[in-house]
């Protein structure tokens, strides 16, 4: 009798043990594109109370210093390093885009114009995610469930819908703003469900343009930013950048200007739920993904700067979409049936002019003009004419014919480029990529431009700017792609299923993304990964 009772007791462990883990039945990833970490504080006083960013610091988990841990910090790079968990050296996506060597072909990342635009006849959806080498999260939860669990994800952008989604998408769509249409890709499918043609019909965007867009509150109240209509700000609609700003003349004509605005955040979001619904995602015990990348903040910093009115009041229009987002997700799912993660792809310099109006060192350069500038100074020394052929992500590309028919050999005429961009203003370092491990640079800044170099893809030498210098934007509007900290450090919150409220300040990378999603859904880890879980992410058993 105690024989079989031990036995049978063993079995029940067994069985327990076996038990499948609980999961939810969405993963939503959420990638604010051009979110600095400082506005989850900066604004923070006039969030809204119910469920936007306020609500995600107070009930979810925030790693308050997470670092993007490469050079190149580009949306481009941002997206595929967040859900690979490898940096663009391993990955592949260097950038927007690239000169694939050695015949120097210039590559957008998500070019491939072996697929067809499903939605619209044109080329805009001539796109797939085959320049990614190496596998996503999104397709780890797709092996891992033996290609059950769907995976939708969406963006203005077609980068920030189709790195997301992975190899495995079940699709991806984009906004195509020559027709005011969401398209996608003949990877994906040979034409729009019904529900996606159904939304395309309503021609949201119109209806946002007749709203215009004015201050959710009195002007005279934004004192976190500048007075408006700045003259370093960008007139982006082409009436000035002051509020109120109208749109009337952009219905059915110019499906572009809502890039620039907070509409562009909610239509996307209105995208959002119809996939849920029209896609029927997170409606089985088998976990879904939907990756959500917002665009418009990106366009707006661009214009306008983080210190402009535009940006603040983009935030707080933002937070309220999120707010209403949430509550939608809570009432079609349930507070703990999904799963929220919520980051940038990169943030954002302050505009030149305003930081020299408050006598604090920046410039702005224009590194695609020096080219001309380095080749008559590089022929002088080296006896080379046209030996750069262009700079692109902040690395200098060199001309490989000039190259092989130098008299002078490679890695002179390499130390002769380095030395021209090293004496140029706002040029912090110029650092030979194959040598990279070899300089003289601070250890962690040469561990950026190291995991920024991928040589079938990148130049021969990577300039790195000056703190608050920028490239192009001369007079009005900034950028990112610097390894400084105000475009590396951006936000990562925690939020739902299987989430313990608190915060850390230990130092994350934005590689830590990927593993720690995969640990909280047991499954393998994305084929490049190279992040960490984040422990105190996971809950412990």
């Amino acid at each position: 009798m105690k024989r079989v009772l031990l036995f049978w007791m063993g079995c029940c462990c067994a069985a327990i043990a076996l038990a499948t883990p609980p999961k939810p039945k969405l993963v939503v990833g959420l990638v604010v594109e051009q979110m600095r970490w400082d506005y989850l504080y900066r604004f923070y006083d006039r969030y809204t109370a119910k469920q936007g960013f306020k609500h995600l610091l107070s009930q979810g988990f925030a790693c308050q210093n997470t670092q993007i841990p490469y050079a190149n910090t580009v949306g481009a790079a941002g997206h595929a390093s967040v859900y690979t968990g490898a940096v663009p050296a391993v990955h592949g996506i260097t950038g927007i885009e690239w000169l694939k060597q050695p015949q120097q072909t210039p590559i957008y990342c998500t070019q491939d114009d072996t697929e067809k635009t499903i939605g619209a006849s044109n080329s805009s959806g001539q796109m797939s995610p085959r320049q990614l080498q190496v596998t996503t999260f999104a397709d780890e939860l797709k092996l891992g469930t033996n290609f059950r669990s769907k995976v939708v994800s969406i963006a203005l952008k077609d980068k920030g819908a189709i790195f997301p989604g992975g190899h495995r998408a079940n699709a991806a769509y984009w906004f195509d703003d020559g027709t005011g249409n969401w398209v996608s890709s003949s990877y994906y499918m040979s034409e729009l469900p019904a529900w996606a043609a159904a939304f395309n019909a309503k021609q949201l965007a119109n209806g946002y343009y007749k709203q215009g867009w004015n201050t959710l509150y009195p002007i005279n109240t934004y004192v976190q930013s500048t007075p408006d209509n700045q003259p370093y700000e960008s007139n982006v609609f082409g009436t000035g950048a002051a509020f109120p700003y109208n749109f009337d003349k952009f219905i059915d004509k110019n499906f572009n200007a809502i890039l620039s605005t907070p509409h562009g955040s909610s239509l996307t979001f209105d995208m959002a739920r119809a996939a849920i619904e029209g896609e029927g995602l997170g409606g089985d015990s088998i976990p879904d993904f939907l990756g959500i990348s917002l665009s418009s903040p990106d366009y707006i910093g661009h214009a306008f700067g983080p210190n402009s009115v535009e940006v603040e009041d983009g935030f707080l229009r933002l937070d309220q979409s999120l707010s209403d987002f949430l509550q939608y997700l809570d009432s079609k799912l349930g507070k703990d049936a999904y799963l929220l993660m919520l980051t940038a792809d990169h943030g954002v310099a302050h505009v030149p002019a305003f930081f020299k109006e408050q006598h604090i060192p920046a410039g702005s350069l224009n590194l695609e003009a020096m080219v001309a500038n380095a080749n008559n100074w590089l022929k002088e020394k080296t006896g080379t004419a046209n030996l750069v052929s262009t700079i692109s992500n902040y690395q200098v590309y060199l001309n490989a014919g000039a190259v092989i028919n130098s008299r002078t050999k490679e890695p002179e005429l390499i130390k002769a480029v380095v030395d021209y961009f090293q004496q140029q203003p706002g040029i912090y370092r110029a650092i030979p990529l194959d040598a990279a491990t070899s300089t003289t640079l601070n250890d962690h800044i040469k561990q950026m431009v190291v995991n920024s170099y991928y040589p079938l893809r990148s130049g021969a030498v990577q300039l790195l700017l000056q703190p608050h210098w920028i490239n192009g934007f001369e007079a009005r509007g900034t950028t990112n792609g610097a390894w400084s900290g105000y475009d590396a450090h951006v936000p990562l919150l925690w939020y739902g299923w299987a989430i313990k409220p608190g915060q850390s300040y230990a130092s994350y990378a934005t590689t830590d993304i990927a593993p720690t999603l995969c640990a909280l859904l047991q499954l393998q880890m994305p084929s490049a990964s190279m992040g960490q879980p984040i422990l105190n992410v996971i809950p412990k058993p």
